[in-house]
């Protein structure tokens, strides 16, 4: 009867802080209990059936009470029966349950033969590999590292096992080295450990197995880019006057198709020079036996969707064997707060492009979307290419690949998009006002810039104090109207995309970039111990043929096979620029098209 008064946890929780058992014994021996008790009542409700059926056959008055009321007498003693042998019935399913669930969380926890899940994320050769987990204590860098441990700092506890048994040195084992196709990516940046990181191993997860860095400002000091050096996968370039006396003999510079672009500050010549180190990759890519190669800024990640795995590599291998390029539209991230500090964990909501949208549904809801700014996207809308490498490629500028020989088949994905992380930091206000050195004039900021909205915020940026530049901000670029999101949301404007964010905090929590920069700053310790009785006047970047191809010079065609070239002028493709979506004038054009089908 104690035991029926209380309920089950009470009387855990009593037997635990009596007899100190642990959770695993004292649910079996419950269960034991149980097993007893339903015995029990089974017996006795046979000995009261076996003593009521002697009653009723050899009682004097038996025949008595058949005559006055035989039909109740039996009916009784027939639900009597049915009852108890439905309830033993049940009693015995829930023993056999209880027993099973015990038995089952016995196997869990039995430390004897099955090995501990959180230990499959520890290396055994390095227990220190991937520090955070288990509850060890977080690796220090000196502030010689970049200071990127806080922000790349990991959780205590894994929370996301899609990271279990993951092994990052792509192309480092024969296995990994047969996976079809290889993918590439090579980019232009001065960014730090604290946007390369995330950006490099998240694609790392989708497929991705080379990288082409060519570096410069924060990127190419000593403690970045020694760390970006030791992640196998990884070749890093200089800007160096090496460098760009190489370049300075690119084909290219005799072509026409990039010419426009040719000495102007700012965007143009960021481009120009985006192309050139495209076309330095492309001849490292066939040097790596590389399959694809796609251009990309860190502040920009594939998203591949529509495919099963979320897998890059497969949305390529599936592709038709004759399609030489692949466009991924952009969406533009739409930042929600003036506060953020990491993009890729913080923004979820992005703009889609118009290539995935109806042209109802663009046009219709064009001015809401556009908020007040020049144009439907706050920068570029014509996406981002993948190339598949082959003989006679080349860039046509920063978004898109061409081939001296043929017109490139290209496709356009219905799915899969590039993320663009637009302006999604206050702060980036005013680091793209400091990379420029125009004059903050309507005249002079077309010189510098290709797109309306970079000419605006950098005439902002120069010109309002701290407090303007963000109230200007939050006007902007930060959506603060909630009803507006949910009918943009609703229209399918607005989208949210979460698997990035995910992805790049689950990488976060198991360790991998805290570990990678102590493990880069340890070998720097020893370079510099090394090197204190060598030459310490030495150049900080190493020489040109530290980092380029031998074969180098195959990108310098001789001057005959360059006007030969020229000539063939039928794929002689101007370069592509960023550019903005349709606006005003693609409204004014489909409205007369309604028109004229509405009369007709």
């Amino acid at each position: 009867m104690e035991l029926s008064q209380l309920t089950m946890r009470d009387y855990m929780n009593s037997e635990l802080s009596k007899q100190k058992m642990s959770p695993i014994k004292l649910q079996f021996q419950l269960c034991m209990n149980h097993l007893s008790l339903c015995i029990y009542i089974q017996k006795k409700k046979k000995t009261v059936s076996y003593r009521n059926s002697s009653f009723s056959l050899n009682s004097p008055m038996a025949g008595v009470f058949s005559t006055l009321k035989p039909t109740t007498i039996s009916s009784s003693s027939f639900l009597f029966q049915s009852s108890s042998v439905f309830a033993s019935r049940l009693l015995y399913l829930l023993t056999i349950i209880s027993l099973s669930l015990a038995a089952f969380a016995f196997v869990l926890q039995w430390r004897g033969g099955l090995p501990d899940p959180s230990s499959r994320w520890i290396p055994e050769d390095d227990p220190d590999k991937f520090r955070g987990v288990g509850g060890s204590k977080p690796v220090r860098v000196s502030s010689s590292s970049s200071g990127c441990e806080d922000i790349l700092g990991q959780s205590r506890t894994p929370s996301f096992p899609y990271f279990r048994d993951w092994k990052f040195n792509s192309g480092s084992s024969s296995s990994e080295s047969e996976l079809r196709p290889k993918i590439s990516i090579t980019t232009s940046t001065s960014a730090g450990l604290e946007q390369i990181l995330p950006w490099m191993f998240y694609h790392k997860v989708i497929g991705i197995t080379n990288f082409f860095l060519f570096v410069e400002g924060k990127a190419a000091s000593p403690n970045v880019s020694k760390v970006l050096k030791s992640i196998p996968g990884v070749r890093v370039i200089y800007r160096t006057k090496e460098l760009e006396d190489v370049q300075a003999k690119s084909r290219i510079w005799n072509e026409t198709w990039l010419a426009g672009f040719f000495y102007q500050p700012c965007n143009h010549e960021l481009f120009v020079k985006q192309t050139l180190n495209m076309e330095m990759a492309i001849v490292m890519a066939r040097e790596a036996g590389v399959d694809w190669i796609i251009h990309l800024d860190t502040d920009e990640l594939i998203h591949p969707a529509g495919t099963s795995e979320y897998s890059l590599r497969r949305l390529l291998a599936d592709l038709p064997k004759d399609v030489d390029m692949v466009i991924f539209p952009n969406y533009e991230s739409s930042v929600e707060t003036d506060d953020v500090k990491e993009p890729f964990s913080e923004v979820s909501m992005f703009k889609k492009n118009y290539d995935h949208l109806t042209k109802e549904t663009y046009f219709g809801n064009y001015k809401e979307a556009t908020r007040g700014n020049p144009n439907y996207f706050l920068t570029y809308g014509n996406g981002k290419s993948a190339a598949r490498v082959q003989d006679h490629l080349r860039p046509n500028g920063a978004h898109r690949w061409h081939n001296y020989m043929k017109s490139p088949k290209e496709i356009k994905l219905e799915e899969a998009a590039v993320l663009h992380y637009t302006y999604p930091k206050f702060s980036d206000l005013t680091s793209r006002r400091d990379r420029c050195g125009c004059k903050p004039t309507k005249e002079d900021v077309k010189r510098c810039f290709m797109l309306e909205f970079d000419r605006a915020a950098f005439i902002i940026a120069s010109t309002l104090t701290e407090e303007e530049m963000l109230r200007w901000y939050r006007e902007h670029v930060v959506w603060t109207d909630k009803t507006l999101i949910r009918k943009l949301i609703k229209k399918g404007i607005l989208t949210r995309i979460y698997t990035p964010m995910a992805i790049i905090q689950g990488l976060k929590e198991s360790g991998i970039f805290v570990s990678v920069i102590a493990s880069a700053h340890r070998d720097i310790i020893k370079e510099e111990s090394l090197s204190s009785t060598g030459n310490r006047n030495a150049s900080t970047y190493p020489h040109i043929t530290d980092t380029f191809p031998r074969k180098m010079g195959r990108i310098l065609e001789p001057q005959a096979t360059t006007r030969k070239f020229l000539e063939f002028s039928g794929t002689d493709r101007p370069a592509i620029p960023p550019e903005s979506p349709p606006g005003m004038d693609g409204i004014l054009t489909y409205t007369k098209y309604l028109l004229n089908n509405s009369s007709s």
